[in-house]
């Protein structure tokens, strides 16, 4: 218990200076670089959707729903129009939240495992969506659309996977954080000031690790008690 109880508090100390650290960078580089503070601001509140993400927390997704909105018109100033944030990420996650609740598990939800069949129809899927939405964007003047591409069809993969309550959702997020990571970093030689974006992708993908871990965890302890029920 004694053990526990001290890798709770070192995991909330690191966390704790995780989001510290990178607010501070966030807002040193955003000055630094003249970042428009009203393109900061869903930065900063992602911040708190990172941390509550990393404990599969169901309130992430209510947050993160809202958030999306303000990302949208971002996205749409770097002409990123791939990105799906208002008429998808936005009401999918905000659904996501209402079935969460339907379904408690503590300060999360009940967990599910995609069968290796779907999980073979999803990755083609994914794949197929990837290649018409280039296709249709490369008569546009849209930036970097492979990548942009490929962060949107991740990011919508594991929106709907966790809308959905499959625990695989984690996995499709580190594949879309280290896109993202990929995306803003080839963004910066063009639009330095996006070192911001930069900064929280690598803080997202840290939590998505966290939540990684997390989620599997928590998965196979809703699995032990099922089976304690049913061999009662």
């Amino acid at each position: 218990m004694q053990t526990s109880f001290k890798t709770i508090k070192k995991e909330n100390i690191f966390k704790a200076a995780l989001i510290l650290v990178t607010f501070l960078f966030l807002t040193a580089s955003g000055i630094l670089f003249k970042q428009s503070f009203l393109r900061m601001i869903p930065l900063y509140i992602s911040l708190i959707v990172g941390l509550l993400q990393s404990n599969v927390n169901r309130y992430a997704p209510l947050i993160g729903g809202i958030n999306s909105i303000i990302y949208a018109a971002v996205f749409l100033y770097y002409h990123l129009y791939a990105s799906s944030a208002l008429f998808m990420s936005c009401p999918l996650q905000l659904i996501t939240f209402v079935l969460w609740n339907k379904k408690p598990w503590g300060n999360s939800t009940v967990l599910k495992k995609l069968s290796a069949g779907k999980r073979a129809v999803l990755i083609a899927g994914s794949v197929l969506a990837w290649i018409l939405i280039c296709f249709f964007l490369s008569e546009t003047d849209s930036s970097f659309r492979e990548l942009d591409t490929a962060v949107t069809v991740l990011g919508t993969v594991s929106t709907v996977l966790t809308m959905l309550s499959y625990y695989e959702y984690t996995a499709t997020m580190l594949l879309g954080g280290v896109g993202s990571i990929l995306l803003y970093a080839v963004m910066l030689k063009e639009t330095p000031e996006q070192v911001t974006y930069l900064g929280y992708s690598i803080y997202s993908f840290i939590c998505t690790c966290m939540a990684f871990v997390k989620v599997h965890s928590l998965y196979d302890e809703q699995q032990k008690a099922n089976n304690k029920t049913e061999s009662k």
